[in-house]
């Protein structure tokens, strides 16, 4: 497959890279912050999106390859880049999370930030952050997943209309599992409800945590 070949949401791209930073005055900088924080070395981030997690890599983070596919969001990252200072040095590649253009096991940690809910095949994106992330290292992610158990199963019936309509974006995965079955271990994980103005709201349990590279 090559790094093009994922299937392009032009409208979806352009709606989200408008209003992903209006949604992140509800608690989007300080979970990017922790999900971030102790990084240090090269980083590789998949699907970087408009690159809202720029400004969050700690100092001790000497480079990040941040991959995006879809060429407006790539595009927004790049000016994204433009305005973080060094370190870390930003470098935006084109590409696809299943068939990363990097080399094996040459980063320190790789970043998954509200993107393994949207690759087209999550069992090969995260065999590639395995691959290219060196033995030992770490994988950071901020994800939602299929909530529990009356949730879970509304997020199942609405997944095939929300796919359509949200760049291909799934409700249900079980991404926890994922990461444990691809050669991680995740050794710290937190669940976070949805919430507005402080009060939980029926909707996508986010999780956030950090697996190490066995």
């Amino acid at each position: 497959m090559p790094p093009t070949a994922r299937t392009p949401h032009p409208i979806f791209a352009r709606c989200y890279a408008a209003l992903a930073p209006l949604s992140e005055g509800f608690s989007g900088p300080g979970l990017r912050r922790e999900m971030l924080a102790g990084l240090r070395g090269r980083v590789v981030e998949v699907g970087a999106g408009s690159g809202l997690n720029f400004p969050h890599y700690p100092s001790d983070v000497t480079e990040v390859v941040a991959v995006e596919p879809e060429t407006h969001l790539r595009r927004t990252a790049e000016r994204a880049a433009l305005k973080v200072g060094t370190p870390p040095r930003l470098l935006v590649l084109s590409g696809v999370a299943e068939q990363l253009p990097l080399p094996e096991s040459a980063f320190e940690a790789g970043v998954a930030a509200l993107v393994l809910c949207s690759v087209d095949d999550q069992r090969e994106a995260l065999r590639e952050l395995h691959r290219v992330i060196k033995a030992g290292g770490e994988l950071r992610f901020l994800e939602h997943v299929r909530g529990h158990p009356l949730m879970g199963t509304a997020q199942d019936w609405v997944d095939p209309c929300w796919t359509r309509l949200a760049g291909g974006c799934h409700l249900n995965r079980d991404t926890e599992a994922a990461i444990a079955a691809s050669g991680f271990e995740v050794v710290s994980l937190r669940s976070i409800k949805t919430r507005v103005l402080g009060v939980p709201i029926p909707g996508p349990t986010l999780i956030l945590g950090r697996a190490v590279k066995v």
